[in-house]
C-alpha cells in the first residue's frame, strides 16, 4: 500500500511537472540604435490681431505728457513758447486716417521795442492761454511697431490775448501763429512717437510666443507633451477700420506631442525675424507629431494585458509584460508569458491606425519564425487562432485620449484667454485628421493635421 502511494505520488509530481513547460524562442534583435530622427511637417497659425483705437489713445497717453515743445531763446525773434499737454488726446477715425486732437496750453513771451545806439528799449510781455491742435496720421506696422505718418492740419486758439502797440489792441496770435512752422514738426514728430512706443508689439508678441513655446504638459495619465518650435514670423500691413487697427500676423512652425520625460524648449528671441506680406491665409493649419516611445506604448500595452488570461481548458498563460521594438519595417512584440507555458513569445505586425477607434493597432500580426518552431514543439495550443486573435485585441494602443485632452488644452487658450491685462485670445479647433504613421528605432511617430482658426483682440489694455 504504501509502495502504491508512493507510486502515485510520483505520478502526481510527474503530472504536474509537465504541464508546465518553459519555452526560449530567439529573440529578434532590434534594429541598431541610430539618432531619433523623423519627417516633421511645417504648420501655419494665422492671428489676426484687432487693437481698439481707444486703447491706442490710452497708451499715447501714458506716454505724451508734460512739456511738448520749449523755445527759451526771445532774442532771435521776439518770442519765446514753451507748450504743455492740457488735457488727454483724443484719437478717432476720420476717413481712413487717425484723427489726433491735442489740447495744449501755452506760456508766451512777447517782446515788442528795439535796439538804438546799444540801448535796449524793450517791453516783454507775457501771456497764457490754450487751445487744441489737430493732426491727422497714416497707419501702418513696422518693426514690430504701430508707424504713423502725422501731418500738422491746424491750430484753433480759445482765446485770442492783445497787446497794445501805437494805442491799438493787437492779437498776440498774429505773432504766434508763424512761429508755429517752428513747433509743428516737433509736435507731429511727438505723436508718432508716442503712439509707436505705446504700440510696441514686439516684447509683447516675443513674450507670447516664449509662453507658447514652453512645452506643456496635455496629459498627466499619458505623460504627453505638447512643443511648438517657431521658425518664421510674418504680419500684413495694418489698416485703420472703424474704431479699430487690423492686422494679421502668422507663425511658422513645427509642432510635437512627445510622450515621456518634459522636452526641451526650442526657441530663441534672437532668432524670431518680423516678416511683411500682402495677405495672409485665414485659418490654423498645424501637423501634429504624436511620438510614442516603444518604452511608453510598452507600458500602456502592458496595461491592456492585465488580468486577462489566453489558451483553453487547464491550458493557460497570462501575460506579465509587454515590451515593444522596431525591427526592418515591422514592429516586434515580445509577450513575456506565465502558467503552463514560462517564458517569453515573440509577434511580429504592421502598425496601423483606426480612423473610428483612434487606435494604433498590428495588422498581420504572427508570431516570428522562430517563436512558432518552438510553440509547434512545445505548446502546440498557443497557435490556435483564436489565441492569437484574441491577443491581436489586446495589442493595440489608442491614441484617442491624447488627441481629446490636447484639444481640449488647446481649447483652454481660445475661449477668450487673457495672456495679459486687456488681450484676449479666441478661437476654435476643427476635427483631428490622422495622416500617417512612421517607424523609427526608438518611437512610433503619429502624424495628424489640425485645422481651426484664432485671433487677437486688444480691448482695455493696462
Amino acid at each position: 500500500m504504501k509502495k502504491i502511494l508512493c507510486l502515485l505520488s510520483i505520478s502526481i509530481l510527474i503530472s504536474s511537472c509537465a504541464s508546465t513547460q518553459k519555452i526560449e524562442a530567439l529573440k529578434p534583435e532590434p534594429d541598431d540604435a541610430e539618432p531619433l530622427l523623423y519627417d516633421n511637417a511645417v504648420s501655419f497659425i494665422s492671428i489676426p490681431v484687432v487693437a481698439k483705437l481707444k486703447d491706442i489713445e490710452n497708451q499715447t497717453n501714458k506716454v505724451l505728457n508734460g512739456l511738448i515743445y520749449e523755445d527759451k531763446n526771445i532774442a532771435d525773434d521776439d518770442i519765446e513758447i514753451n507748450i504743455w499737454k492740457q488735457a488727454p488726446i483724443t484719437l478717432t477715425n476720420e476717413k481712413g486716417k487717425i484723427k489726433t486732437v491735442l489740447p495744449l496750453k501755452a506760456f508766451v513771451k512777447y517782446r515788442i521795442g528795439t535796439n538804438k545806439l546799444g540801448i535796449d528799449l524793450y517791453n516783454v510781455k507775457e501771456f497764457n492761454f490754450n487751445g487744441n491742435v489737430v493732426l491727422l496720421s497714416d497707419v501702418g506696422l513696422t518693426n514690430w511697431k504701430l508707424k504713423t505718418n502725422t501731418e500738422f492740419k491746424s491750430i484753433n486758439w480759445n482765446e485770442s490775448p492783445s497787446v497794445n502797440v501805437m494805442g491799438k489792441a493787437v492779437p498776440i496770435t498774429y505773432a504766434i501763429n508763424p512761429a508755429i512752422q517752428l513747433f509743428k514738426s516737433d509736435i507731429e514728430k511727438s505723436i508718432d512717437e508716442a503712439i509707436a512706443k505705446s504700440m510696441d508689439f514686439k516684447s509683447n508678441v516675443l513674450d507670447a510666443l516664449d509662453k507658447i513655446c514652453t512645452p506643456f504638459q496635455m496629459s498627466e495619465t499619458y505623460d504627453t507633451w505638447l512643443r511648438i518650435s517657431p521658425t518664421e514670423l510674418y504680419t500684413t500691413e495694418a489698416k485703420l477700420q472703424q474704431d479699430k487697427i487690423m492686422f494679421d500676423m502668422g507663425l511658422k512652425c513645427t509642432i510635437e506631442t512627445l510622450v515621456g520625460q518634459k522636452a526641451a524648449k526650442n526657441f530663441l528671441r534672437s532668432d524670431i525675424v518680423l516678416k511683411p506680406v500682402a495677405k495672409m491665409p485665414d485659418h490654423i493649419s498645424a501637423n501634429v507629431v504624436a511620438v510614442s516611445t516603444y518604452a511608453d506604448a510598452s507600458k500602456i500595452m502592458t496595461k491592456n494585458f492585465a488580468g486577462q488570461e489566453f489558451g483553453s481548458g487547464s491550458k493557460k498563460v497570462k501575460v506579465q509584460s509587454v515590451e515593444i521594438w522596431q525591427k526592418e519595417g515591422k514592429m516586434i512584440i515580445a509577450l513575456d508569458m506565465l502558467g503552463s507555458l514560462n517564458g517569453k513569445v515573440y509577434l511580429s505586425g504592421i502598425p496601423q491606425y483606426n480612423e473610428q477607434t483612434k487606435e494604433i493597432y498590428f495588422d498581420k500580426l504572427d508570431y516570428v519564425l522562430d517563436t512558432k518552431g518552438r510553440l509547434t514543439r512545445t505548446a502546440n495550443w498557443l497557435l490556435q487562432g483564436y489565441v492569437l486573435r484574441k491577443m491581436q485585441e489586446m495589442c493595440r494602443y489608442s491614441i484617442q485620449p491624447n488627441l481629446e485632452e490636447g484639444k481640449a488644452n488647446l481649447l483652454k487658450y481660445m475661449k477668450n484667454y487673457s495672456p495679459m491685462p486687456g488681450v484676449f485670445i479666441n478661437g476654435n479647433v476643427g476635427d483631428i485628421q490622422f495622416q500617417k504613421i512612421q517607424l523609427t528605432n526608438k518611437a512610433i511617430i503619429a502624424f495628424v493635421k489640425i485645422t481651426g482658426d484664432v485671433s487677437v483682440t486688444v480691448d482695455g489694455l493696462k
